[in-house]
């Protein structure tokens, strides 16, 4: 078999079948398709598009590219998640502990920061002592002990993807629906998953900006995942604003912390969070109805056990045993703390939630390339949401930064971002907008 037909019969709208699509994942993995023939192909299938049963193949040839994750050892359903990104989206930082409370097990293999969107990597970084990257052994102890683990990609899953994705990212065809799906999707199932719900967002702080687009990517993932044997739902939900009223990696990690403890709960992450919890109880057989799980996230917030697992998870991989009753002993906090006004006083209209995440960045907390070094104290909190009432008391948010000049910088671009108007001209949108299942 020859890369070179492939890439043609593609280009020329033929299908690609499961032999001739394992051919070429096996020479992602092992280097025999050059760069330039993976770039080919990429290209082709950006103009020419996938079947659906060439997504199904190319992802189980992924998937099967490196290591699979075997959690035969535990007794429970094996549940995740995956969102598409989004800006003050810390829902896995709650979500993963309250699912294990729930009688759960959540292997939950997270990324960094990506563009304006924060990395759940990068938040639990500013918890001193925390490995985000243990062996396979303790991460499976920690599954199997408390009941969830947070962590970056462990191993050797789904090199094939990590090959194809960084020459995706160099030849302009990151945006191809067919190929993120396989690229999403691989790395799921490589986990060894039972139960996935995909958050996939739209709005101004999204990689999809469009409802339709957002929807046409979820439907993708939600066919492609139960065409390859793993339950899957997706719910879209709005990023036109913040999720969270906190935006940065150790104040999203208090935000998180307020919201366990029942301290203070953002409206927003409070519906996203049990909304995708519900789904993944009823997917694992751990509730009879999503709304019946949704009830059962709930309580597990309500009366704390949430909270405790989180606690024990920490704990687990190396950080502060006692960091949910003293989280401010720990977390980084900036030199400089500054309300941001707006220049005269209304009502949040709209918001440029994209803009809010590059502020985020623009101050540290954020990557401008791989090699960046984050600065975990740096972000936002206090961030009004749509149809918040500001004036010369209430800000638009409060700047957590390492100068005075660099929080004069976010003031400017948070300025910009947030647009005041009259209650009168507020779009009322929900937070989950659709549910798309198989």
């Amino acid at each position: 078999m020859l890369a070179q037909e492939l890439i043609r019969k593609k280009r020329d709208g033929g299908t690609l079948d499961d032999a001739e699509i394992r051919f070429f994942v096996e020479g992602l993995a092992d280097g025999s398709v050059t760069e330039g023939q993976v770039a080919s192909l990429a290209m082709a299938v950006f103009f020419k598009g996938l079947a659906v049963n060439e997504r199904i193949a190319l992802t189980l040839a992924m998937r099967d590219s490196g290591n699979v994750l075997d959690w035969s050892e535990i007794d429970k359903p094996i549940l995740d998640k995956h969102s598409t990104g989004g800006v003050g989206d810390n829902v896995s930082l709650m979500l993963a502990p309250a699912l294990a409370a729930c009688g759960a097990a959540v292997p939950m293999i997270s990324g960094r920061g990506l563009g304006h969107t924060g990395g759940t990597l990068d938040k639990f970084d500013a918890i001193p002592g925390y490995k985000t990257q243990p062996d396979n052994a303790l991460f499976k102890k920690v599954v199997r002990e408390v009941g969830c683990a947070v962590i970056g990609q462990t191993g050797n899953l789904a090199p094939a993807d990590k090959r194809f994705y960084a020459i995706r990212d160099v030849t302009a065809t990151v945006e191809s629906l067919d190929l993120i799906t396989a690229s999403i999707l691989s790395k799921k199932l490589a986990a060894g998953l039972q139960g996935l719900v995909l958050d996939v967002k739209w709005g101004t702080g999204a990689f999809m900006a469009g409802l339709d687009d957002a929807r046409a990517l979820a439907e993708s993932l939600v066919l492609v995942a139960n065409g390859a044997g793993l339950k899957t739902t997706a719910l879209i939900t709005d990023m036109n604003e913040p999720l969270a009223s906190a935006a940065g990696n150790a104040v999203e990690v208090q935000n998180a912390v307020d919201f366990l403890k029942g301290d203070a709960i953002d409206n927003r992450l409070w519906d996203v969070t049990v909304a995708q919890g519900g789904e993944l109880l009823a997917t694992g057989g751990l509730a009879a109805s999503a709304e019946a799980g949704a009830d059962r996230m709930r309580h597990a917030f309500e009366s704390g056990q949430a909270a405790e697992v989180f606690g024990k998870m920490v704990s687990a991989l190396g950080g502060p045993a006692d960091f949910m009753e003293k989280p401010e002993l720990y977390l980084a906090r900036a030199p400089v703390e500054a309300p941001v006004y707006a220049e005269h006083e209304g009502v949040v209209t709209a918001i440029d939630a994209r803009a809010v995440g590059i502020a985020v960045v623009e101050l540290g907390g954020g990557r401008r390339t791989a090699a960046d070094v984050i600065d975990p104290s740096v972000g936002l909190t206090s961030l009004a949401g749509i149809g918040n009432r500001v004036d010369a008391d209430a800000p638009i948010a409060i700047v957590h930064a390492k100068s005075e000049a660099d929080a004069e910088r976010a003031a400017i671009a948070l300025r910009r971002a947030y647009r005041i108007g009259e209650a009168l001209d507020v779009e009322d949108r929900p937070t989950v907008v659709e549910r798309i299942a198989p």
